[in-house]
This record gives C-alpha cells, sequence and structure tokens, in this order.
C-alpha cells in the first residue's frame, strides 16, 4: 500500500525537526546538516529510528538541501552522492521498525535564490535542478516526494512541475506562510491551493515560519479550497536563546493540544517542523490517536490565480479586460511590431485600475515571434500586475509555453468542440492547470439553436472528464454573434447560457461586446445586452472596463442582485463618475494616480522611467528629479509593502524601475549628483546558501542609492570583518534562512565587535526574532526589507551629522 493507500485509513504523521535536532547532536555552525549523512551516518539512522519510535509514519530523508546549486560536486560533495546516502540511512532505519511500514520522503526545499523576474535565476533552470534530486530520489528508494517551506508560488511550481516529469512517486507539497497567511511573494492559502491543485498535487499545506496556534488562524482557507489531503507540518512555536542554545517556546504538551485541534479541523496529515523532537511528535500522537478525520471532501469552485490571490468564479460576475488584443486596435498592433511593451504593460495597469478582475492577453500577429512574444508579456505583466491573466492564443505551441512559464493557474482561452481543439488543449490544462473556455462550435460550426450549443457543451464536458479535467474548470462561451444580420442572436446567446446553468450547473463567459458590431453607438447595445447576460446568470464578461455605460450596468446590477451588500460598490463607482469616461480609451502613466517619473516607478515601467528622467533633467536639477520623484516612489511603494497592499514582486519591480532612472541621472551628469551614501555589506552567514533575503534587501537599498557591497553568500565572518574593515564600512547586514546557521552569524557579530566596534549590525531571516538579535548583540533587527532600509537611512543620516 502507498502513502495514498494509507491515507484513505486515518491520519498520517510526519516525522519533526532535522536541523534543529542535528544542532543538538553537535552539528557545528555553518556546518552543512546534509554532510551529515556521509560524515555521521549512524546519528542520522538514530535520528530517524528516534521518530519511528515516536510512532511517525513518514521520515524526511536528510535531503532538504541537497541541490545541484549547492552540492555541486566541486567545494562541496555532488548532490547524488549526498541523496544516496540520505536514502540509504533513511532506509535502514525503517528496516528495524518492528514491521510498521514506514514510507521515505525525498526531502526538498527552496534553492535558495529568486527565479527571475525578481531574481537571476532562470525557471527551467530551477525545473532542472528539481529534477535532478527526482531522478536521483526516486531511483534510490523514495516513496513520496515532499516539497516543503516553499515560500514562493512560481518555485514551487517548477518543483512540482519537475517531480512530475521525473517520477511517479505522490507529490506533497507545504509552503511557509507568515503571520498575515501569505506567501513571502504574496501568494495567499486560496492561491496555493488553485495552483497547486491544478498541477496535480497530491496533498498541500503549510510548515516552518509559524508554531501551530498561528496557523489555526490559517488553516481554515487551505481547508475551505482544497480537494486533497491538507498538511500542518508547524514549528515549536519561536526560537529564543538560552545562552548560547537555541530553544523553541512550545513544548510538546502544548504542541500536542494544539494539533489535536488542528486535526479536528480538517488536517488529515501532521507532523513537525523547527523546534519540534521525537517526544512532540511522540505526544502528538497520542493526543490524536484514535481521531477519525473527516474524509476530504471534493470542493466545486472554478478558480484561476495570479501569484498573490485566487478569483473565484462566485455570485459576483468576474470581469476580463479585453484591451490586451490587437484586434480592431492599430496603436496595439503598432506597440506589437515596435516591441512597446510598456504600452503594453500600461494597458494591463489601467484595465486593473478601472476594475477588471482578470486581464486576458492575446498577441497574435502574423508578423510576429507569437510564442516569444505571448511568454514576454506574461512575464513581464505579471511583474506589474497581480491580477490573474486568460491566455488567449489559437497557436497550441505558444499554449504550451506560456501556460508553464505563468505564475499561478491561468485561463485558457480556448477550447471548442472540436476533435483536435480538445485534443491538444486537455492535456495541456490536465498537466499545467487551468480554467478553460469551451466555445459552443466544433467540425459542423456554430449552431443556430440554444440545444445545439448546449449539445456541444456537454460533449466537452464529458471529453474533458476522459483526461481527467473536472467541470468545475470548464467556463463555458455560449458565442455571441452580432444582431445588426441575426436578429436572434442575443437571444439564442442568452437560452444556450440559461441552459447551461440549470442542466449542467456549468460557469459561463462570453465576449460581450461582438452583439453591436456594424451598429452605431455600439456601448448602448453593448450594456443593455450585458446586463440581460448577468440577469440570465453570467459568470464572467470579456468586457472594455474603460467603457461607462458597461460599469454602470455592471455595478448597477450588483446592487440591484444582492451582490454588493449596502450598495457601497456603486456609491464608490457613482461617485467617482465625475467626468465622461473616454470609450477605448488608453490610460497612460501621465493621466493615471501617482503621474510622470513617480507614476512610472511606482507601476515598474522601466523604459518610461528611463525616458522620463531623461526629459526631466531637460528642466530640473538632478537631486530635484530624485527627492521629488524617485525617492517618493520609493517610499509609497515600501509603505505599500509594509501595510500588505502590494507584494514582493512589485517592490522589487519597482525599485529596478528606479535603478534605471538613477542610471539615466548618472550617465547624464557623471557623478557630481545622484552621488552615492554610506558603504553597506551585505551578506548570508557561514554554512547558508540562501541568499533570496539577502538579494532583496540589495536591490532595496541600491534602489535608495547606497553603495552595497555583495558578498555573496556562505560567507565566512573573516571575510566580513576584513572587508568592512578595508572598505571602511559604518553597516553590514547579515542574513540568515536556516536555525542550523544562525550560530554562525552569532559568531560574525561577536567578530565584528572585536575588532570594529564602531561599525552597526543589523540582521534578518525566516528564523530571526527580535529576542534572538537582541541576545547575538546585533543593532537592529528587520521583519522584512524594506525595515532594512530604514535602519540604513536611520545610520547614514547619523553620519551626515558627524
Amino acid at each position: 500500500m502507498n502513502i495514498l493507500g494509507k491515507l484513505k485509513s486515518g491520519l498520517v504523521y510526519f516525522d519533526g525537526g532535522t536541523g534543529s535536532m542535528l544542532q543538538s547532536m553537535g552539528l557545528l555552525p555553518g556546518e552543512q546538516p546534509e554532510l551529515w549523512n556521509l560524515t555521521h551516518p549512524d546519528e542520522i539512522i538514530a535520528l530517524h529510528k528516534s521518530y519511528i519510535a515516536a510512532g511517525c509514519d513518514i521520515i524526511n530523508a536528510n535531503t532538504f538541501g541537497a541541490n545541484p546549486l549547492k552540492f555541486d560536486g566541486k567545494n562541496l560533495p555532488g548532490f547524488e552522492k549526498i541523496i544516496k546516502a540520505a536514502m540509504g540511512n533513511a532506509r535502514a532505519a525503517c528496516c528495524d521498525s518492528d514491521g510498521k511500514k514506514v514510507y521515505v520522503a525525498l526531502d526538498i526545499g527552496p534553492l535558495g535564490r529568486l527565479l527571475k523576474p525578481l531574481g537571476t535565476l532562470a525557471f527551467e533552470a530551477a525545473v532542472n535542478a528539481f529534477a535532478k534530486m527526482v531522478r536521483i530520489g526516486a531511483e534510490n528508494g523514495a516513496d513520496l516526494v515532499l516539497i516543503e517551506t516553499m515560500n514562493d508560488s512560481y518555485e514551487t511550481k517548477a518543483a512540482v512541475l519537475a517531480a512530475k516529469e521525473n517520477c511517479s512517486l505522490p507529490i506533497f507539497v507545504t509552503n511557509a506562510y507568515d503571520e498575515s497567511g501569505k506567501l513571502m511573494t504574496g501568494a495567499t492559502p486560496a492561491a496555493m491551493v488553485a495552483l497547486l491543485e491544478g498541477l496535480g498535487a497530491d496533498a498541500i499545506g503549510m510548515n516552518c515560519g509559524l508554531g501551530p496556534r498561528q496557523m489555526k488562524k490559517i488553516l481554515p482557507e487551505l481547508i475551505k479550497y482544497s480537494s486533497v489531503p491538507v498538511i500542518v507540518t508547524p514549528n515549536a512555536g519561536l526560537p529564543k536563546m538560552r545562552g548560547s542554545v537555541t530553544v523553541y517556546d512550545v513544548d510538546p504538551e502544548e504542541f500536542a493540544a494544539d494539533m489535536a485541534e488542528i486535526a479536528k479541523m480538517g488536517a488529515s496529515i501532521l507532523g513537525g517542523c523547527c523546534g519540534t523532537t521525537p517526544e512532540h511528535i511522540r505526544r502528538m500522537i497520542e493526543h490524536t490517536r484514535g481521531f477519525v478525520p473527516a474524509p476530504v471532501s471534493k470542493k466545486d469552485f472554478t478558480m484561476v490565480s495570479s501569484y498573490t490571490h485566487a478569483a473565484v468564479f462566485d455570485k459576483k460576475p468576474l470581469l476580463i479586460g479585453e484591451r490586451i488584443n490587437p484586434t480592431g486596435k492599430k496603436r496595439f498592433k503598432e506597440a506589437l511590431r515596435k516591441h512597446n511593451l510598456d504600452y503594453i504593460l500600461n494597458e494591463g495597469i489601467s484595465q486593473q485600475e478601472h476594475g477588471a478582475d482578470i486581464l486576458d492577453v492575446n498577441v497574435g500577429l502574423p508578423e510576429i515571434d507569437e510564442p516569444k512574444m505571448l511568454c514576454e508579456c506574461i512575464e513581464r505583466l505579471q511583474g506589474v500586475t497581480n491580477l490573474p491573466l486568460q491566455i488567449d492564443t489559437s497557436d497550441f505551441g505558444a499554449m504550451e509555453r506560456a501556460m508553464r512559464i505563468y505564475n499561478g493557474k491561468p485561463m485558457v482561452n480556448s477550447v471548442n468542440g472540436k476533435a483536435e481543439s480538445m485534443e491538444k488543449i486537455f492535456p495541456l490544462v490536465k498537466k499545467y492547470g487551468g480554467v478553460v473556455v469551451a466555445l459552443t462550435l466544433d467540425e459542423s460550426g456554430i449552431p443556430d439553436t440554444p440545444k445545439g450549443r448546449a449539445k456541444i457543451a456537454e460533449k466537452i464536458y464529458k471529453t474533458a472528464a476522459m483526461y481527467g479535467i473536472e467541470k468545475k474548470d470548464i467556463v463555458v462561451d455560449t458565442l455571441v454573434m452580432t444582431v445588426s444580420s441575426d436578429k436572434n442572436a442575443a437571444s439564442t446567446t442568452l437560452d444556450t447560457l440559461k441552459i447551461i446553468k440549470k442542466d449542467f450547473d456549468g460557469k459561463t463567459s462570453l465576449g460581450v461586446s461582438n452583439v453591436s458590431f456594424g451598429l452605431p453607438n455600439r456601448e448602448f447595445i453593448n450594456s443593455t445586452f450585458f446586463a440581460m447576460a448577468l440577469a440570465s446568470g453570467l459568470d464572467a464578461a470579456i468586457m472594455n472596463p474603460f467603457s461607462q455605460e458597461m460599469m454602470k450596468s455592471y455595478y448597477s446590477f450588483c446592487a440591484l442582485s444582492g451582490i454588493d451588500e449596502r450598495c457601497e460598490e456603486y456609491i464608490d463607482f457613482a461617485s467617482s463618475v465625475t467626468v465622461t469616461m473616454q470609450e477605448n480609451a488608453s490610460a497612460c502613466v501621465e493621466k493615471s494616480d501617482g503621474s510622470g517619473l513617480k507614476g512610472a516607478i511606482i507601476k515598474g515601467l522601466k523604459e518610461a522611467a528611463s525616458e522620463m528622467a531623461a526629459e526631466l533633467l531637460k528642466t530640473k536639477q538632478p537631486l530635484e528629479i530624485i527627492d521629488g520623484e524617485i525617492i517618493p516612489a520609493l517610499n509609497f511603494v515600501g509603505k505599500g509593502f509594509e501595510s500588505k497592499t502590494l507584494f514582493l514582486p512589485q517592490l522589487l519591480i519597482s525599485a529596478e524601475t528606479a535603478k534605471s532612472a538613477f542610471e539615466v541621472i548618472k550617465r547624464s551628469i557623471g557623478r557630481q549628483a545622484g552621488g552615492k551614501k554610506c558603504k553597506v555589506i551585505v551578506a548570508t552567514v557561514f554554512g547558508d546558501i540562501h541568499d533570496i533575503g539577502k538579494n532583496i534587501v540589495k536591490v532595496l537599498l541600491e534602489s535608495y542609492n547606497f553603495d552595497v557591497i555583495d558578498l555573496g553568500k556562505d560567507v565566512p565572518p573573516e571575510k566580513i570583518v576584513k572587508t568592512a574593515k578595508e572598505e571602511n564600512v559604518p553597516l553590514v547586514g547579515l542574513s540568515a534562512l536556516m536555525t542550523t546557521t544562525v550560530p554562525a552569524m552569532e559568531n560574525t557579530i561577536k567578530l565584528l565587535r572585536e575588532q570594529m566596534p564602531e561599525c552597526r549590525v543589523m540582521v534578518g531571516g525566516a528564523v530571526l526574532t527580535q529576542e534572538y538579535a537582541d541576545m547575538m548583540g546585533a543593532d537592529s533587527y528587520s521583519k522584512d526589507a524594506m525595515g532594512a532600509v530604514h535602519y540604513a537611512e536611520k545610520v547614514y543620516n547619523e553620519i551626515k551629522k558627524i
């Protein structure tokens, strides 16, 4: 019986912490835990056995960081050798389990680098790195793949794809949420459910970062949307220092009591992460033994997602912005031909500002490379807007490439009743996940009757089911034809829509504006037809959110139907209509909130920012531009990030955009203005190869014009101190992700205090707390990158006064 069969018989238990346990067993500061597979195999086997004795069903092989980017066979042994040894140690421990079946998970953690466009690691490079780990693990006896502690939805997708493409093992995935219930890059639990279920993960959940009490607040959202078993493996609370020893503040009894509540809430796979011990696991199992979890039920939510949130097809109809499409748009076609991506990006930003929930993306022109342009537009759009995207193309190759690199669960436009269409689109939806728009046409054309179109929809539903695609991932487009050539066109469309709702309980979408083709004053027809469609049960409309008449119909319908409680959205909309909106207007940066260079930086429009900086230099002094445009824009985005209204991708894209404007100023006037602020060293401490947090701080400090010296990752204390002395650096920023490398951070601070007592030290990282920082003697602790910027500004201002 594999692990999925085991899940049907009751609760399943993972083991607890590995790194924190190895620290208690003698792991040295900066020493890689995975090396113990080779140097201390008996201790690793003993640790596994202690968790098996505690009663767990699954032990994680000691492979969390054994990836090719870290164990490259140069400075450290190759990852293949590490994984083979780890799997051998885990299997050896299972041999002495008194007949109980114990499963071994290939444990895969983050690679330690941000993926493009936020970082430097290409998506396919990440997939390839994970794939190598999966193949070695599967070949050496893994029973399942556990992808854990992922704090970025895009890296999560890369790991899951690698697992799916390189083994047939069950795939479990847990993400690391913060106290706000979001990943580092902004994803909510609902967004991750949409993404991971679309990719075919067998169980999903959360681990690390939080204790069980904090995870209880996040769990309901996972349970609400998930149709697969939910995993919860918390830390034993928060780390604290007692002398030179790291301890956690949730003892085994308290942990077990909280985990019993978590089981009652609906989680069916339980375990522990940092700070948990065999005793934590033993007590947890005692408290939940005999508990029969509620059966995992299929949830019927139709959801698409971006890297931050899910858009759910529910009571409130969704608006799909239609303007990223060359059809009938001369300026858009010209932008595609000239590769004017800022024009395209601004169409997306403006549609979001005008109320769109999803953006349709169609870049099909015969004279351009559509697959390349489509992927580039999707990547760039996801850097400036957090709306889910609808990938709209008739080129199957372009569709696959775009679905593969999309960060989230996209809408797919479209499939139809033709056998060829279904044979090509459904395998893509099954592999990558997506909600597919189903057009009610087939080899015979578009039926003239509602029954004929509904019959095609039924065929599409049934064929999709043969590919393992549920009805909730099909949105039927009953096809809008123009009333100027067929007086029954509108009624046929609406009657078909009603059949889809009544007979199939299906979700629907329409391209509304087609109804008025060839008629004058098209908005009159469009808005009235839109209202009729909404009243008939329409779930989503591809429409122009700049159209005041369309938005009047939409907000009025929501108020009249009771969707807009207390009419708040209608009142906000009505009060904002003080001037006539321009039909088909393409809002530009200068006309949007936050105009000019400031607006371009806020929105992440690099090319526009560079051009505007150059233009401003003709009339303004460099420092006036920096202080009046660039710094206020960065402060605006920084405050949004701190208040959780903007997320890490937007923060980093804006920072990079500000840097592009800075570069224009510097090239124009040399170094006489816009000079660097004080020097700051940033480094990930010895033994830690995770440089995501450090790199984020670097980008932001550079955008605020600090002179950053990046020493990289896995940096010995001696190198940091030597560089600080040679460069006369007033501030050092240290980062650590893993509990096992925090002692190396403490050693670095101690050495700095001895040799450069005047140098300030700021620290950050997922495992740190204010108490931890205080115990180590740091001058500042930052929960996020903006906190580091604030402290660096404080240090710089103090230096200026001297």
